[in-house]
């Protein structure tokens, strides 16, 4: 169920009504049959499967409760991450991995064999809930938090219907606690609620979803364009996605406000960074600690010598991009960013040395180390989006090459984009309002005029636009929901 969906908009004041309605006891059980049901839109069979990863999880942990001998304990640890590993691997890289394999043994074969992709569908949410149950299980382990014995609180846990299917990703230690907790309707965590809801709409339709239109329009269509309709869809891509996955991650927060339950922040304005390590403080917040705490740190962190503190570094960011998908492009992204960090560290002093000797200010200096560092991201996030790796060399290729501008040239601009000034007006207004935006869902607006008109304002752009998109048949589902 898409939270830009009517039917969302129905299942929502249906189950808050009802939830509030049901007696303390037994409001997490409803809660928790109202997940299935908001999951089982996409598809009813998939139930069964985050039904059996819950389990494994939730029986793991108990076992490894019960047994005294630690290396029993580990022997358990380690199966349930196996299992719920080996559900992701099979939906999500089977393929990947099986096709990867024919192509090596072709290699070494003069009778070349066709490999045949089984149909697997990959299940919404997947890589979300199985982060979920590992970090579960593996801080049971380790004496981090205490078991859950009630089942029904687990599963909960695991398919809390908000973030769901993409994010954030949450540690045990933060909602499996709320979850118990019984309050009442809360007038403040509705006002907070409905203002999150709000921007994530914003951000979703009027500027995601927006932007997204051209630039599916030249990703589409690689080989129509150039050099500047690639720089272009590099440039509005970084702020399609950031409005699709920041708006998913809003509304979540919000719906999960009106339940009384608090969500980790997912994003902190990524593109102020100041350099790559800074950004992934700041974009899927989530991801980018879960990696940190769960691989990076067992794998030995920064406590090691800088050979092994770089190969740390690779194998977090080229795992983080095998996560998002069973691409070639996406590991690459993966690790072109990882190589960002690596040459970061490396060069930091001497960059420090460079801007003291030309003595300027330290304002103009983090100015542009934010501009450098949103083009580092900009130019990886073309491999990222091009939908394979030979259109992913021939976006490059016209990056660096294609900029003979004539008449022509602009003539297939306008060709490859097809603009449309409908478009066009909600492209500047959503660049205006993703300045303030982020001042409206944490309600820092004093002006009680201009904060109620901008609720209203904004309500309606989103319907305008949606309704746009709609007659337009724009595919408006979240970009994350393919992870």
């Amino acid at each position: 169920m898409l939270f830009n969906s009517w039917q969302f908009l129905l299942f929502l004041p249906i189950t808050f009504f009802v939830y509030f309605i049901f007696p303390k006891k037994a409001r997490h059980f409803f809660l928790l049959i109202a997940s299935y049901v908001f999951y089982a839109f996409w598809n009813f069979k998939l139930i069964f499967l985050i039904l059996f990863t819950t389990l494994i999880a939730y029986f793991g942990a108990l076992l490894i409760k019960k047994v005294s001998k630690q290396s029993v304990k580990r022997l358990i640890m380690i199966l349930s991450v196996v299992l719920c590993l080996s559900v992701l691997v099979f939906f999500k890289y089977f393929n990947f991995i099986a096709s990867s394999i024919n192509d090596i043994i072709n290699c070494f074969k003069e009778n070349k064999t066709d490999f045949v992709a089984l149909i697997i569908i990959l299940p919404v949410g997947i890589s979300f809930y199985t982060f979920q149950t590992l970090s579960y299980v593996i801080d049971v382990y380790y004496n981090k938090i205490e078991v859950e014995e009630n089942f029904f609180y687990f599963a909960l846990y695991v398919s809390f219907f908000p973030q769901l299917v993409a994010g954030p990703i949450e540690r045990p230690q933060n909602l499996l606690r709320q979850l118990k907790n019984q309050e009442g309707i809360n007038k403040d965590n509705l006002v907070i609620g409905c203002r999150y809801i709000l921007t994530g709409y914003v951000k979703k339709i009027l500027i995601a979803d927006m932007f997204g239109v051209f630039v599916n329009a030249i990703f589409n269509d690689i080989y129509s364009a150039n050099g500047l309709l690639v720089l272009i869809g590099s440039l509005m891509f970084s702020i399609q996605i950031l409005g699709d996955f920041a708006g998913y991650s809003d509304i979540a927060i919000g719906v999960a406000k009106l339940f009384n339950i608090d969500l980790m922040k997912n994003f902190n304005q990524p593109y102020r960074a100041t350099s790559i390590k800074d950004f992934w403080r700041r974009w899927h917040i989530s991801l980018s600690s879960w990696f940190k705490d769960y691989l990076y740190i067992p794998l030995g962190g920064s406590h090691c010598s800088r050979f092994r503190w770089a190969i740390n570094i690779l194998i977090v960011f080229t795992v983080s991009g095998l996560w998002h998908g069973a691409s070639l492009t996406f590991i690459l992204w993966g690790l072109v960013h990882g190589i960002y960090q690596i040459i970061g560290k490396l060069t930091l002093n001497l960059r420090d040395k460079f801007w003291s000797k030309l003595k300027v200010k330290e304002s103009i200096v983090k100015v542009l180390r934010i501009i450098f560092t949103y083009l580092l991201v900009c130019f990886a996030w073309i491999m990222f989006r091009s939908n394979s790796l030979s259109e992913m060399a021939h976006a490059y290729k016209l990056l660096f090459t294609s900029w003979r501008m004539d008449s022509s040239y602009f003539e297939t601009i306008k060709n490859v984009l097809n603009i449309s000034y409908i478009n066009i007006i909600f492209i500047v207004l959503g660049l205006f309002i993703i300045q303030f935006i982020d001042k409206i869902a944490q309600g820092t607006i004093t002006n009680s005029f201009v904060r109620r008109a901008s609720y209203v304002v904004l309500s309606w752009l989103v319907i305008f636009a949606f309704i746009y998109l709609s007659s337009n048949n724009v595919d408006s589902s979240f970009i994350y929901f393919q992870f």
